[in-house]
């Protein structure tokens, strides 16, 4: 029973110990020049094109957008209500699709899609994609799933009638990867938080 209440007090300061270096980091980034973005504070004045090209070329310098590497692959969708489906995704933090909805809110890339790939790429992987049929604007997801093989990557979708209908199958589609998997710091976060769950 003693060995048992020092294990959990000890683990109680790791968690202050990496929470606070997670605030030190993330702090010392926003000091450092975090991404800068225009903004448009008289609303009667329109942005120059200078301005926004100047946002976006920060955005790129940063490395934020640049991708890693690319891979041509399949797009295919899914829902998380499909018939062998439970809702759940298969990476940490194993989110309930169904109850949670078809995105996923990243620290660095914000509210973005979700995913499934094979194991080649893992969990936490930003892609970024274009598919001018389902939105004009590049599609930035994350690999939050498992269940395809290869360089097949399933976009999560609201139901199976729209995958089938607005995604089904398109082939030698370009993806950029842009983060290769979790960092460090977001594992023992996710760590941490489903040892709280479970």
């Amino acid at each position: 029973m003693k060995k048992y209440r020092i294990s959990r007090i000890l683990m109680f300061f790791e968690l202050i110990i990496v929470f606070g270096l997670v605030f030190i980091l993330r702090d010392t980034q926003e000091k450092s020049g975090s991404l800068s973005v225009a903004f448009n504070s008289d609303l009667n004045k329109g942005l120059e094109k200078e301005v926004i090209q100047a946002s976006q070329t920060e955005l790129y310098r940063e490395g934020v957008y640049n991708p890693l590497y690319t891979f041509m692959g399949e797009l295919t969708g899914y829902a998380g209500d499909c018939a062998l489906c439970t809702g759940y995704l298969a990476c940490p933090p194993r989110t309930n699709v169904i109850k949670e909805g078809i995105y996923y809110n990243d620290k660095t890339y914000g509210k973005i899609r979700i995913v499934a790939s094979s194991r080649n790429y893992p969990c936490g992987t930003i892609l970024k994609f274009d598919v001018g049929k389902l939105s004009d604007e590049p599609i930035i997801a994350i690999v939050l799933d498992r269940g395809v093989g290869g360089n097949v990557i399933d976009l999560l979708t609201e139901s199976e009638e729209y995958a089938i209908k607005h995604v089904g199958r398109v082939r030698k589609l370009e993806f950029e990867v842009l983060r290769e998997g979790w960092s460090r710091w977001e594992i023992l976060i996710i760590r941490s938080h489903l040892a709280k769950i479970f």
